[in-house]
């Protein structure tokens, strides 16, 4: 191995290793408690009811199957969950395990309130680096979003953001969205497959790049998306078959269902939550009936509609609201959970975007959601993507991060506030503790300007969106180096119909 020259670190690496404790992922949330107990178990309740009472339709039948070998029943062609059943499997259930990166420093802690703030969506559209245009995405878009991600502190994850608009068929969809995301960064990777023989062709690419497939199945670097119902109460057969290969090969898999309130639930925000929960736990029930290990996470996701238009609203104080109620009672369960929160409105990186996504993804972590999906860089209800918005939200996410901090009751140093008043300068600027916290206490960002009015007038007044820009143009303008090691690489383009080139 060749030696590395050490450098004298810059003053700007410093201020990103000083704030790497409260910046890092991990962080406990869980003070936001929206719901009290009797509603949480009001809501849990309703969803048990909702799984034994009416149950789901459009049910495949291996998943018909399966269930009833294991207590369920077809009831007017309408599959039925007792109670007991779904409640066993989940109180046999970890409580909490670790989605994987390639780097460890990457690994995701899902026990307890531990907050993981990342990337999400499915975006056709993306805003042109160059012109400032929305056009179509493409995998090379998809690429250097995995990227710049790779190089953000705070963004923990690499979900799927956008769609690879340019490729030919699902399958070359599925196997060049997993391998793009695994290309570009070395964060855990959740990806989507249209099918369960397209989700075991992502597997096995997984396979490839980890070594082994029983390397991967210990320490799996990348989950899939599943929106395994199409609400209310329909089982989604293709979906169904991504969770069956998800158990079999020991893939994390995230039961996302995505609801509207008012459209397919009822508008009652407690209703929406306990119906959105019990589609939720319809897919991680059958999981766990293949695999009692199977490591699934709780993804209810009731999205608001904006009434007057029919429009998805992901922006408002609602939205926020019944997101971090929904991840309360998930955890309430003693189930890894993941919510969506930065799904905003706005069309490009303003006040308005700002606004939305610090008030949704804020909310979410304080009510201790596990994973946060789509925290950072998409716009109109999640139609699009900003690459600029990544770098804004980043210093964004910072901040959230820090916002979880606890705090220090047991060395509040009251001798020192003696001593410097009496004895000292008067200021606790030089103070040994000062200094020492300043590496630890604090998150410092990148983008945001801190200066005095006149220095930001002699630097020509920089807007963030402009100094957002150049700074993504840095990051994509540097050859690009898949970091797929090189051997593993050529196997894979051997074996699978890759796209990609750099």
């Amino acid at each position: 191995m060749t030696k590395r020259t050490r450098r004298r670190p810059s003053a700007a690496q410093l201020r990103r290793e000083a704030s790497k404790g409260l910046a890092a992922g991990g962080v406990e949330g869980g003070r936001f408690q929206p719901l009290s107990g009797t509603q949480i178990t009001e809501i849990i309740d309703s969803a048990y009811g909702l799984l034994e009472n009416t149950g789901l339709s459009e049910a495949p039948e291996f998943v018909i199957e399966r269930v009833c070998e294991a207590g369920g029943e077809i009831r007017q062609n309408r599959l039925l969950f007792p109670r007991e059943l779904v409640e066993a499997l989940v109180n046999q259930a970890p409580s909490g395990f670790t989605l994987h990166g390639r780097e460890e420093v990457h690994d995701l802690d899902l026990s307890g309130y531990r907050v993981h703030l990342g990337t999400g969506g499915a975006a056709p559209m993306i805003v042109d680096v160059e012109t400032g245009q929305y056009r179509r995405s493409t995998l090379k878009d998809l690429y250097d979003a995995a990227r710049l991600v790779d190089s953000l502190r705070h963004v923990h994850f690499l979900s799927r953001p956008l769609v690879a608009g340019d490729m030919p068929d699902e399958l070359a969809l599925d196997v060049n969205t997993a391998y793009a995301c695994l290309a570009g960064t070395t964060k855990h990777v959740a990806t989507s497959a249209s099918n369960g023989s397209s989700a075991q062709q992502v597997a096995n690419l997984c396979y490839e790049i980890a070594g082994s497939a029983e390397f991967f199945s210990r320490q799996p670097f990348l989950s899939f998306n599943v929106n395994h119902v199409a609400p209310p109460m329909r089982m989604s057969e293709d979906a169904m078959e991504v969770l069956q290969v998800a158990a079999e090969s020991g893939i994390p898999a995230h039961c996302n269902v995505f609801t509207q309130v008012g459209a397919s639930t009822p508008v009652n925000f407690a209703s929406a939550i306990a119906q959105t929960l019990a589609e939720a736990l319809a897919g991680m029930a059958f999981s766990w009936i293949i695999n009692p290990d199977a490591k699934v996470i709780c993804g209810p996701k009731p999205m608001i509609v904006d009434l007057r238009t029919g429009a998805m609203s992901g922006g408002g104080g609602e939205q926020a609201l019944v997101m971090a109620a929904a991840a309360q009672v998930a955890r309430s369960l003693g189930l890894p959970n993941v919510s969506i929160a930065g799904a905003t409105d706005s069309k490009c990186p303003d006040i308005q975007s700002g606004a939305e996504k610090a008030l949704a993804v804020t909310l979410a972590a304080q009510a201790g959601s596990n994973l946060v999906t789509q925290a950072c860089g998409m716009h109109a209800g999640l139609m699009g993507v900003s690459l600029e918005s990544y770098v804004l939200d980043n210093d964004m996410l910072g901040s959230v991060m820090s916002s979880l901090r606890r705090f220090d009751t047991e060395d509040m140093q009251m001798e020192t506030v003696h001593l410097a008043v009496t004895e000292g300068v008067g200021h606790f600027l030089g103070d040994e503790a000062t200094l020492m916290r300043m590496n630890s206490d604090f998150v410092y960002p990148e983008i945001a300007n801190r200066t005095d009015f006149q220095t930001w007038e002699e630097q020509n007044q920089p807007q963030q969106v402009d100094l957002a820009r150049d700074e993504v143009k840095r990051v994509l303008d540097q050859d690009p180096i898949s970091l797929i090691p090189p051997d593993s690489d050529q196997q894979i383009r051997t074996k699978f119909d890759i796209r990609l080139e750099y």
